[in-house]
């Protein structure tokens, strides 16, 4: 498998299925927010996903391994990130359902059509641009930031993308959830179900995990909080997620 890396680059175990990633731990590596957002998310056998800023490929990668997914396509903007996370999908084999697209996530109705994905998964850029102190490494910055591509970009494309019916999963920050769900309703995807998530049980919740559907009917179901930690332990369903062995026995 060494054969897949490059100068400064390393192999991790994802612990699941035997699939692997490629990392640059220099540059810009994955966190717990995509791998909730990959159990987050549900799809139906025989399924078209689309990833948008799909980075290092990690969520492509999982859902390859959690659902029955027909074709996963991940699209990222950055021509070295997206080479890698295509390294990261020929050496786990996946390369008959995964594929990635090293483009703007704005071009993906040009490039795959209208109304052609069932589903769409996007662990976008948090911060608004100008907000905040950006990374000076690039591609650090392009991930957090919304330089390339902004909140109201992921919704209008993912609309455009999904069938009628069709799912948008998305993991973001709760202090921009009014102008998620502002930004959901302007282009038809309704709100269907949020999950907050908490490092500890006392604590505010850090993440939201949105599943929206276009052309759904009103009707927002809260489902219960994910808490990650037990002071500095992982609570059970985090062990679940990651697949952690002392869980299994």
């Amino acid at each position: 498998m060494t054969d897949f890396l490059k100068s400064g680059e390393r192999i991790d175990d994802l612990q699941f299925k035997g699939l692997k990633i490629i990392q640059n731990p220099q540059g810009f590596c994955f966190g717990i927010d995509a791998v909730l957002l990959s159990s987050f998310v549900q799809v139906k056998k025989g399924s078209k996903v689309a990833d948008l800023g799909c980075g290092t490929g990690i969520i492509s990668i999982l859902l390859s391994g959690k659902t029955e997914a027909a074709s996963i396509t991940g699209m990222e903007i950055q021509p070295d990130v997206a080479e890698m996370a295509d390294r990261s999908v020929q050496m786990n084999g996946i390369q008959d359902r995964v594929r990635i697209v090293n483009a703007d996530l704005k071009q993906a109705p040009e490039l795959f059509g209208l109304s052609s994905m069932d589903a769409v998964v996007t662990n976008p850029p948090y911060r608004t641009k100008g907000c905040g102190m950006v990374n000076p490494d690039n591609a650090k910055a392009i991930s957090r930031h919304e330089i390339l591509c902004s909140l109201e970009d992921i919704v209008r494309v993912s609309r455009d993308l999904l069938k009628p019916g069709g799912k948008l999963f998305m993991v973001h920050r709760p202090d921009r959830l009014t102008d998620i769900i502002y930004g959901l309703r302007n282009y038809k995807l309704e709100p269907k179900k949020i999950r907050f998530v908490h490092s500890q049980i006392s604590t505010p919740p850090n993440l939201v995990l949105i599943e929206a559907l276009r052309g759904g009917n009103p009707h927002l179901k809260i489902d219960k909080p994910l808490i990650i930690y037990d002071g500095e332990a992982y609570m059970e369903e985090i062990k679940k997620i990651y697949n952690i062995e002392d869980y299994l026995v």
